[in-house]
C-alpha cells in the first residue's frame, strides 16, 4: 500500500507558500505566513474526519447538524520549526492536546537525533496530526511517526509545507499507512540535504537564528 499524498488545490496556500519562499521575506512575515499555512494544511489534512449527526438548537429552532464522531486528534510538532505550523493548527483546533518531539539533524550524516519527547496521554484514543515544515531526507518525519506509533496512536497524519521526492519516497517506505498533506513537492535535495528550490531553513527563518 502506497502512502496517500495530497497537495491541496488552494490559491491562498500557493500564494502564502510563495511568500515563504522569497529570500527577502523577514522573520515576522515568515512566521505569520507559516502559521497561516499551518491552518490551511491542518484543515486539509483533517477534512475526512468521521462525522455524526446530533440534535442542536439554533437561535431560530431545532435541527440535526454534523459533529465530529471522535475527539479531535492531538497536534504533534517536530521541534523546532514545527512550532510555526503548530501556531496555525491551534487556530483550527484550539482544544486539541499538543505534543512536542525534539529532533535535530546531524549535518554530516543527515540523520536525526532525539532530544525531547512530550506526548499527550490520550494520544492512542485521539490519534495525531504530526507537523513539520520540511520533508527533506525524511529522517526526522520517519523517526517522529515511529515515536507516535510507539505511544499507541494508530490514526496518524503528517503535514508539511514542502516535500522533496527523496524524502517522500523514504517516508512511504517506512510508513505506508500514514497520509501526507503538503503545500508542494519540489525538485530534489542538494548535497547538503536541503530541498531545492525549497524555502531555506524554516527554523532559522521562523525564529531569526543562524
Amino acid at each position: 500500500m502506497s502512502t496517500p499524498f495530497h497537495i491541496p488545490d488552494h490559491a491562498l496556500l500557493r500564494a502564502k507558500l510563495t511568500r515563504l519562499r522569497r529570500r527577502e521575506t523577514d522573520t515576522v512575515t515568515f512566521r505569520r505566513a507559516l502559521a497561516e499555512v499551518g491552518a490551511i494544511l491542518t484543515s486539509e489534512a483533517l477534512r475526512d474526519l468521521d462525522e455524526v449527526e446530533t440534535g442542536i438548537e439554533t437561535p431560530v429552532g431545532p435541527m440535526r447538524a454534523p459533529a465530529l464522531a471522535a475527539p479531535e486528534p492531538c497536534l504533534v510538532a517536530i521541534l523546532r520549526a514545527g512550532l510555526g505550523l503548530l501556531e496555525g493548527a491551534r487556530m483550527v483546533l484550539p482544544e486539541a492536546p499538543v505534543g512536542h518531539l525534539g529532533l535535530v539533524r546531524d549535518e554530516h550524516t543527515l540523520r536525526p537525533t532525539e532530544y525531547v519527547v512530550r506526548l499527550p496521554r490520550d494520544l492512542p484514543a485521539r490519534g495525531a496530526l504530526v507537523l513539520d515544515p520540511m520533508l527533506a531526507t525524511g529522517g526526522s518525519a520517519i523517526q517522529a511517526i515511529h515515536r507516535v506509533k510507539q505511544a499507541g496512536a494508530t490514526l496518524i497524519r503528517f503535514a508539511c509545507v514542502v516535500a522533496a521526492p527523496e524524502g517522500l519516497a523514504a517516508f512511504r517506505a517506512a510508513h505506508p499507512d500514514v497520509p501526507v498533506t503538503a503545500g508542494a513537492l519540489d525538485e530534489r535535495l542538494n548535497e547538503k540535504g536541503y530541498i531545492v528550490p525549497g524555502l531555506g531553513d524554516a527554523g532559522d527563518r521562523c525564529f531569526g537564528t543562524e
